[in-house]
């Protein structure tokens, strides 16, 4: 018996999922009835966040549109400079706000972009399952290293890092959601994600070192967990990274 093929090309980052003799170029894909787009492009190694746009013999199609035989598939990532809102059925309303909640492999990630003032939800902790409810319920982008939890049907925002580097990872979510804008450095707990507020100096001077009562005036606490910050050495280390985050983009931003 004949299975029905599709001819199947994806482009730009979609192709780190595929083995090497797939990669930009077009290839034949058998399947067995009538699949839908989604479950077929996640067959073949691509979770469905990754996607921005399908184009099935060149009209755009939601997930749910089915394969036929002869079917030609174009199937695009994320657009970062053009504006496809006017034609793409696959993706949900962009969320307003970037907020994230990122897997167990993410734990100096999601300090650093605490550190960054990006909302990041971390549980060290939390099941694949749980992660996907918490991104669906809270509006929030999955991060994580795990291809397989994107493909979870919960989950309609996610990104996979391709990084081991946590400053590298930073890197590629500042590029990937083109969030170097939105940077508001030191507003945020690194430990529990919770906003800073300021706070007098009367009102921490008993939980100070002495050294840092001698050197420092200005202060901020977190409002949940109760943290006490300031600018010392570490604060000078901080801002040289985002500093050099900021150049960083700029520079491949200018070499595109």
């Amino acid at each position: 018996m004949n299975l029905p093929r599709a001819t199947f090309r994806f482009y730009a980052e979609l192709n780190d999922f595929l083995p090497p003799s797939r990669r930009g170029v077009p290839f034949v894909h058998s399947f067995l009835g009538r699949p839908g787009v989604k479950d077929a492009i996640e067959a073949l190694g691509v979770p469905h966040t990754e996607v921005d746009l399908v184009l099935l013999d060149g009209e755009s199609v939601d997930f749910h549109a089915s394969l036929f035989d002869g079917a030609r598939v174009s199937v695009f990532p994320v657009f970062e400079s053009i504006d496809i809102r006017s034609i793409t059925r696959v993706r949900p309303q962009p969320l307003r706000e970037p907020r994230f909640v990122l897997d167990v492999h993410l734990g100096r990630s999601a300090a650093y972009l605490r550190m960054l003032g990006f909302d990041v939800l971390f549980t060290p902790q939390g099941a694949d399952k749980e992660l996907a409810q918490i991104a669906q319920s809270e509006g929030r982008i999955l991060l994580t290293r795990d291809r397989d939890l994107l493909k979870r049907s919960a989950v309609s925002h996610g990104y996979w890092i391709r990084e081991s580097n946590p400053r590298l990872q930073v890197l590629e979510v500042l590029r990937r959601f083109d969030l170097v804008e939105s940077i508001a450095p030191f507003e945020r707990c690194i430990r529990c994600n919770q906003p800073l507020v300021r706070a007098e100096r009367a009102d921490v001077e008993g939980r100070l070192p002495a050294r840092v009562r001698e050197r420092h005036t200005e202060f901020r606490t977190c409002s949940s967990c109760g943290r006490i910050y300031w600018k010392g050495s570490h604060h000078t280390r901080m801002q040289q990274m985002i500093s050099d985050l900021r150049h960083q983009v700029a520079a491949k931003d200018n070499f595109a």
